[in-house]
């Protein structure tokens, strides 16, 4: 991965896409922030300049992110090792949940709201956004059933913010 070969714009998802893809393919330059934790997802950034923010993430037995949005960012995520699941909030019917395998690249943009879990103990993925995050929104559900929304630094974890969420 050439950073400084990189478009000084934001990059569209086809093109996060593409940048994922390279990283997966060139180990090496993310070996070194994979971390398994006891119950913990551990995340390291590999790359951030003012057009782009890139991390690696490893996922441990029982990671769940949380509903959640990426704000004004689109994202792209590649699934290096292990399965993790794309949940897909759906009002008046079962979620919609996607296995991501070994291999899968999806991506999204700003307007996308979803979760993502641990469905294979020791999962690896590497994520790319643009722009750079710098908040995300996290859903949770209120004791009257009214949807929330928690705005939360790019820094903090993604969790759940409540058990009915």
């Amino acid at each position: 991965m050439e950073w400084d070969q990189l478009p000084a714009r934001s990059l569209d998802q086809s093109e996060l896409r593409q940048v994922v893809d390279q990283l997966a393919a060139e180990p090496w330059l993310w070996e070194a922030g994979v971390l398994f934790a006891q119950g913990e997802r551990h995340y390291e950034s590999l790359y951030r300049d003012e057009h782009i923010d890139v991390w690696v993430l490893t996922w441990v037995k029982d990671n769940d992110t949380g509903w959640h949005d990426h704000d004004t960012s689109s994202g792209a995520v590649h699934v290096v090792r292990g399965v993790i699941a794309e949940s897909n909030p759906r009002f008046g019917g079962d979620h919609l949940v996607s296995e991501m395998p070994e291999g899968t690249t999806f991506s999204f943009g700003p307007d996308h709201i979803h979760r993502l879990s641990t469905v294979r103990d020791g999962s690896v993925t590497i994520h790319a956004y643009s722009p750079p995050l710098w908040r995300l929104g996290a859903y949770a559900t209120g004791r009257d059933g009214t949807l929330r929304r928690e705005s939360i630094s790019y820094a903090e974890e993604l969790r759940p913010v409540d058990a009915a969420a």
